[in-house]
């Protein structure tokens, strides 16, 4: 027993001296250790104070950019009418259309659009008298007058301000077949609005000797041997449900092209007597309703 004791005081002192050198030979490293931390302790903290160069740059840009700020407040504030976006007025016809055709036009050929809407004018499934209103679109947007004279090459000079000559006008057909022994084709049409019919009467008649160029495949006259003097003929004063006109008649009287002063703030190109009289019984009934 007494040998046992003697082996286990043994290990212990040889354990206590062991620990005893470690702590004495590591001495050195911890206090370097300590050392060390204290030194990134106070270089964190001359970062963090306002006195040092970073912070000094970070607190001039922060200062910049509030200032910034402000006066781009400041300048919408005062500016509000400028930076306003327009909203674009709702759609609303002309007159009352019994059937509305929407046509994507954007990448067509005049050639390509012209044919597009004369297939509608053929083909219109409204019943007899009724009306078609035919819109062309670009991405789903309504194009206007100006921008239809364009897209079909026409020659009509119009003034840039809509409001002597609106650019929202109305396109369509007016199914004038009874029965397939119909002598009137189907009557194309074109509807403008103006301020006033003395804004677009000089425009009108400078456009005669080249309208029926401009607009004639729309109403299936097309330049040929049996119809090119057609393309020379003048234009003569008429009247069309008792309202000023100036009317293309061919060889036999029949009319090719017309444009009628219909009121004093719509001008009506068509050429279909029928389609003039349903268009301003139209025109009649929308005043009557406003």
């Amino acid at each position: 027993m007494e040998q046992d004791k003697k082996i286990k005081n043994i290990i212990a002192e040889t354990y206590a001296e062991d620990m005893a050198k470690i702590l004495e030979n590591d001495t050195a490293g911890l206090v370097k250790k300590i050392i060390h931390g204290e030194e990134q302790h106070e270089a964190e903290k001359r970062n963090l104070s306002p006195e040092s160069k970073k912070n000094k740059v970070f607190v001039a840009v922060s200062i910049l950019l509030i200032i910034s700020g402000l006066a781009i407040i400041s300048f919408l504030s005062f500016n509000k009418k400028d930076n306003s976006i327009p909203v674009e007025q709702q759609f609303t016809p002309i007159i009352f259309n019994d059937k509305i055709s929407y046509f994507e036009v954007l990448g067509l050929k005049k050639e390509e659009i012209v044919q597009t809407i004369l297939n509608q004018v053929n083909n219109t499934s409204v019943k007899t008298g009724g009306l078609e209103g035919i819109y062309l679109t670009k991405n789903k947007r309504i194009i206007g007058l100006r921008e239809f004279i364009s897209l079909i090459k026409a020659r009509l000079s119009l003034a840039k301000d809509t409001f002597l000559v609106s650019d929202n006008f109305l396109m369509g057909v007016v199914n004038n077949k009874p029965d397939s022994l119909a002598e009137e084709p189907n009557g194309f049409f074109v509807l403008i609005k103006v301020r006033s019919t003395a804004d677009i009467f000089n425009a009108l008649r400078e456009w005669e000797g080249k309208m029926l160029s401009d607009i004639g495949g729309l109403v299936n006259v097309n330049l040929s041997s049996s119809t090119n003097y057609l393309f020379t003929k003048d234009f003569e004063d008429g009247i069309v449900e008792n309202k000023n006109a100036r009317i293309l008649y061919d060889k036999d009287g029949k009319i090719v092209l017309m444009y009628i002063f219909t009121d004093e703030n719509s001008v009506l190109i068509t050429n279909s007597a029928n389609t003039a009289h349903e268009i301003m019984l139209r025109l009649t009934g929308s005043q009557k309703k406003k």
